[in-house]
Parts: C-alpha cells; sequence; structure tokens
C-alpha cells in the first residue's frame, strides 16, 4: 500500500503538485454562488506550497478560475439529478487517480459550497489525499460497534486499498450533493428576491399609472372650469347691461 495514501511522509507537504477538484455551477441565477467558491479556492491554493492542477465541475466556475489564470486541467457537467451524482464522482475519481498514479501530484483536495439555514451556503474545502494523521488516530480509538471484529477476506492491503476508494467515492458524491443543495437553495432565494422586486416593480408601476391618469383628469377638470369661467364673464356682463 503506498505510503502517500495513508499518511504525508517527511517533506512531502512543501513540495509537488496539488490536485483539486472545484464544484460548482452550469447555470446563473445563483447569485454569487460560482464566486464565492471559487474566490476561496483560488485563496486556499495560493496559500499552500505547490502547484495546482484543478478540475472543474461547472461551466460557470469554470470561468471563474479561467479569468484568475488557474486554468483547470479538465470540466465535469454538474449533474441533473441525484442520480447522476454517482458517475460524476466515478468519472472524477477515476481521472484523478490516473494522474496521481503518474506522479501529478501527491495531495488532493476538494472545494464546494455546503448548505447552512435557509438559502444560506458557506464554502468549505476538505484534504481527501493523503490521509490526515490525526484523523486516521481518532478513527483508531473508535471500538467497533458490534461483538466480533469484522473478518478481512484476501490480502490487508488489497481490502485497505478498497476502503479507500471507498471513502473517496463518498467524499466526493457528499461534496456534490452538498454542493448541488447550495446552489438550488441560491437559486431558488435568487428567483424568490426576482419575485419580490417584480412585486415592487408592479407596485410603483401601478402608483405611477394611477398619479398620471389623477393628473390628467385633474388638468381636464381644470381646463372645463376655466373654460367656464371665461365663457361665462362676457354672459354676466351683458346681462349687468
Amino acid at each position: 500500500m503506498p505510503a502517500a495514501l495513508l499518511a504525508e511522509r517527511k517533506g512531502e507537504a512543501d513540495s509537488g503538485a496539488i490536485g483539486a477538484v472545484v464544484f460548482g455551477s452550469d447555470q446563473g441565477l445563483v447569485g454569487q454562488f460560482n464566486e464565492v467558491v471559487a474566490d476561496y479556492a483560488i485563496k486556499t491554493l495560493a496559500a499552500l506550497p505547490g502547484k495546482p492542477q484543478v478540475w472543474a465541475v461547472g461551466e460557470r466556475v469554470h470561468a471563474r478560475l479561467v479569468d484568475a489564470c488557474l486554468a483547470p486541467m479538465g470540466l465535469f457537467p454538474v449533474p441533473n439529478s441525484v442520480m447522476a451524482i454517482t458517475p460524476l464522482a466515478g468519472r472524477i475519481q477515476i481521472e484523478s487517480e490516473a494522474h496521481r498514479t503518474k506522479g501529478a501530484y501527491a495531495r488532493l483536495y476538494v472545494f464546494h459550497n455546503r448548505p447552512q439555514s435557509g438559502a444560506v451556503y458557506e464554502p468549505v474545502s476538505q484534504r481527501l489525499l493523503p490521509l490526515d494523521a490525526q484523523w486516521r488516530q481518532v478513527l483508531a480509538k473508535v471500538s467497533w460497534p458490534a461483538g466480533h471484529l469484522p473478518e478481512v477476506m484476501g490480502g490487508g492491503a488489497t481490502t485497505l486499498r478498497a476502503l479507500i476508494r471507498e471513502y473517496l467515492f463518498i467524499s466526493l458524491f457528499r461534496a456534490c450533493a452538498e454542493s448541488l443543495a447550495s446552489e438550488n437553495a441560491s437559486r431558488l432565494a435568487a428567483m424568490e428576491r426576482a419575485d419580490r422586486n417584480i412585486d415592487e416593480l408592479l407596485e410603483n408601476l401601478h402608483g405611477t399609472f394611477h398619479r398620471l391618469r389623477q393628473s390628467g383628469i385633474d388638468e381636464e377638470l381644470f381646463d372645463v372650469t376655466s373654460g367656464f369661467e371665461a365663457l361665462a364673464g362676457p354672459r354676466q356682463q351683458r346681462g349687468r347691461r
């Protein structure tokens, strides 16, 4: 089992390239959704040693990364349903693993927006590889819930590889699902704001229409009154004669 999958080796954190997956959106009407996650990824990667190699999920965040001179190595479409998340996570895992095995990078990060209460979301990141040593130590101290320990079929290294692949897949799946939830919440909030703006605009237009209509009626009444007074004046003078 390669040590790079288990923990950082001495000096590894200060050398080599960085792999990163940034989840965004393909469509608009999401407010600052793509700007927030892209700016967060750019700032975080800039603070890390090594040249970043990025994959973008979504055309909008891809364009944002290109504008920041961080041209992604690949572009994946955003899944349009929950069922489409699994194939996407598998494709990302296969492509990133192919580059990692060639020595393109030793560390892999994922960036996405995580939903909070209501339509609020926040950008977050997770280092997928190598596995965090402190996290492994905490996990090793957790007792097995059942009375009997699981039986490992085959070699221990093979089983560990399979478990790490499942861990990476689940992490990518969760990141994509949380990004989609944040995107939909942001789009819903944007549509609600648009509806409120339309209602306010209609109210202002109705108010302006009624004011203009009343002003026109007042002008017509004023013209009729002025004309009547102008005609009534000479008649009263002739009657006095």
